[in-house]
């Protein structure tokens, strides 16, 4: 919770197709035509780009998780002219500050600002203290997307880094559980979950029809991985490296370090039946108990 300040709060999901859906659909609800400056904060790799991308089709991204980045910086180049000749800029703050003091970057942001450009701004936490303007949209990406307007009172971007920096760890928790799932239940002969969804401190996997698989078997075998304390790492754009063992994923770069560092794992011991998609869900959940408050843990 954001106390006293209004927003509104999505999953913030794996994999590039629904992180840029999503994108789309932040701007269809609240981008207004009058909006100049963007801001977005999160870890690296927690899918900033991504929903830049799905926000603004188009937009050419001066650096970003695949290491595009464009020298020198267009929004700089045109501030120095003294002439903006694009509508929107992209600037990833943390990446610019290799080459630019950030009061400089931020001079050239309000500049931009005041000629009717819009400047779209990752890590915008690194520049908020050099400028004198807010942003008219602020979006924060942790294990949930927070999108907000701030006012004179706020929410700064302080406050919204506090949240989603301490709040990513659950993300990569729940995204390497999920995985482990899915690999377990695919080395016990059956087939690959084919669709994913999410759920606040956990996961779900989707299934056409129920298994009849053992849940208990699933969770003591994940519990075993768990234990065995595995490396886990980046190995391309789809897939990690467990171990030795490369899996397919679709949000590669939102994981824990190694295995032993996901807590409080288990499964709902029972599948949910979703009528609307004809679905059959398992939900997975990591972390302490009284984050669950949408389960009742009795049924564990």
């Amino acid at each position: 919770m954001i106390a006293g300040f209004a927003h509104s709060t999505y999953f913030a999901p794996r994999g590039k197709e629904r992180l840029m859906f999503l994108g789309h659909s932040l701007s269809q609800r609240y981008l207004h035509p009058n909006d100049h400056l963007i801001g977005l904060i999160g870890v690296a790799g927690a899918g900033k780009s991504l929903l830049i991308r799905g926000m603004f089709p188009g937009l050419t991204l001066t650096n970003d998780d695949e290491g595009i980045n464009i020298r020198p910086l267009p929004l700089l180049e045109d501030y120095q002219k003294g002439k903006f000749q694009s509508h929107t800029y992209h600037v990833d703050a943390r990446f610019e500050a290799a080459f630019t003091q950030p009061w400089k970057l931020a001079e050239a942001v309000q500049k931009a600002v005041i000629k009717n450009k819009r400047v779209v701004v990752e890590h915008f936490d690194l520049l908020e203290s050099h400028l004198n303007i807010n942003p008219d949209l602020l979006i924060g990406i942790g294990e949930e997307v927070l999108v907000t307007r701030p006012g004179v009172f706020g929410p700064t971007a302080k406050e919204i880094a506090q949240i989603v920096f301490k709040s990513i760890d659950l993300r990569r928790m729940s995204h390497t559980a999920e995985d482990l799932t899915s690999m377990v239940i695919e080395d016990m002969g059956y087939e690959r979950p084919p669709f994913h969804s999410d759920v606040k401190s956990g996961f779900v996997l989707e299934f056409e029809k129920k298994p009849d698989f053992s849940l208990d078997e699933v969770e003591r075998r994940v519990l075993e991985y768990i234990e065995k304390d595995i490396p886990v790492c980046y190995l391309d754009e789809e897939h990690i490296k467990l171990g030795d063992r490369q899996y397919f994923c679709t949000g590669p770069r939102i994981h824990v370090r190694k295995t032993g560092d996901i807590k409080g794992f288990k499964l709902i011991k029972e599948f949910k039946y979703n009528p609307r998609e004809k679905l059959y869900l398992l939900a997975g959940l990591v972390g302490k108990d009284e984050e669950h408050s949408q389960f009742k843990l009795s049924k564990l």
